[in-house]
């Protein structure tokens, strides 16, 4: 084993301690006072956004437009409700990264936030919380609010304090950064796991470091406990209705090879064997998460495009088929009956017993 990879073991301890946190059951008592683990729940439930070839979106589409796949095996929707923002709870959570994003960059995103935060007059489609990730753990700016104005200054100095002194530089700061970004996501959606309805966390950065190759290696112990992890993620975003969005306020400026650098781990995770670290990625979470990654210079335009998901989308569940293991994953695929419609959600998920 390097050098390099013998160090890279270093930030799988707390990913361990997460995944174990996670991945516990709710407990209720027993008749004769016990604790007993809850059975899970086989009912899946998506969230759907359909869209036209331009990228529109549809609203008004019917029960029968919809089949879903599991498995590439139609399935039977048990539940159907077309909606809109206003129809259920939506909660923004617009997340500033100063663990990932360059200095370079913070400038542009203090110009591109704060457009987005007083445009139509301050008056914010949905209610936002303003979310700072640093070195130093997650910071929660206040609480939630619509009036955009009014958070427009609580973000620009927040951003004030992204001028922080740099982390370690190397593989040793790439590591740091991506075991700091890994707790705060787990920080974040624990949270937003706590609200009511729908939330969208905005996760602003050009995402942490995608590890791979021959200098990091992890042993069959280790793979066990990230595939455990990834699990964990996937099903805590479906039960609690959250969906990521990753916005690069790199755009241009960021070569083409690393913006798309992520699409070599889309391939979805369904064993321990094989496993990477950059299967792990902010933006390779978001797309089978069912959201967005974006990049782009027009910050402002990239957040109000993930924020119009809330504004029409479709809600519908289906009973997942009986498996005897655990975690088995099953590929999902929702198709529209209308030609040229697409649909977006969640690329998966893993069948419990």
């Amino acid at each position: 084993m390097t050098m390099r990879a013998r160090s890279c073991l270093s930030f799988l301890f707390p990913l361990l301690c997460i995944a174990a946190a996670a991945g516990q059951h709710a407990a209720s008592p027993t008749p004769e006072g016990r604790p007993q683990a809850n059975p899970p729940s086989r009912t899946i439930q998506l969230n759907v956004v359909v869209s036209t070839q331009s990228g529109a979106h549809v609203a008004g589409l019917q029960q029968k437009d919809f089949t879903v796949l599991d498995n590439n095996v139609p399935q039977t929707i048990t539940s159907f409700r077309a909606l809109t923002g206003s129809q259920e709870p939506v909660e923004v959570l617009l997340l500033l990264d100063a663990v990932n994003t360059p200095y370079e960059a913070v400038a542009r995103e203090r110009v591109g936030v704060d457009k987005f935060l007083r445009a139509n007059n301050g008056r914010l489609a949905y209610p936002t919380q303003l979310v700072i990730s640093t070195d130093k753990g997650v910071q929660l700016e206040r609480g939630f609010s619509l009036d955009g104005n009014a958070l427009a200054p609580v973000a620009d100095h927040a951003m004030t304090g992204l001028r922080m002194d740099p982390l370690s530089t190397g593989v040793y700061g790439a590591m740091q950064r991506f075991q700091t970004s890994i707790n705060a996501f787990h920080q974040v959606t624990t949270y937003a796991a706590t609200l009511p309805g729908r939330k969208l966390i905005l996760w602003i950065s050009p995402g942490w470091p995608l590890f791979s190759g021959p200098d990091v290696q992890i042993n069959g112990a280790e793979q066990k406990s990230f595939f455990e992890l990834i699990v964990s993620i996937s099903t805590q975003l479906r039960q609690a209705d959250i969906t990521v969005y990753n916005v690069n306020p790199w755009g241009a400026a960021e070569p083409m090879e690393q913006t798309f650098r992520y699409e070599e781990f889309l391939n979805r995770v369904t064993s321990p064997k094989g496993i990477r670290a950059a299967n792990l990625g902010l933006q390779v979470i978001a797309t089978h998460n069912g959201g967005l990654v974006l990049s782009s210079r027009d910050i402002s335009g990239l957040l109000a495009r993930c924020v119009a998901d809330a504004g029409a989308y479709y809600k519908l569940s289906f009973e997942s088929p009986p498996t005897e293991r655990e975690s088995v994953y099953h590929p999902l695929n929702v198709t529209i009956a209308e030609p040229g419609l697409t649909a977006r959600t969640s690329t998966g998920y893993y069948a419990q017993p």
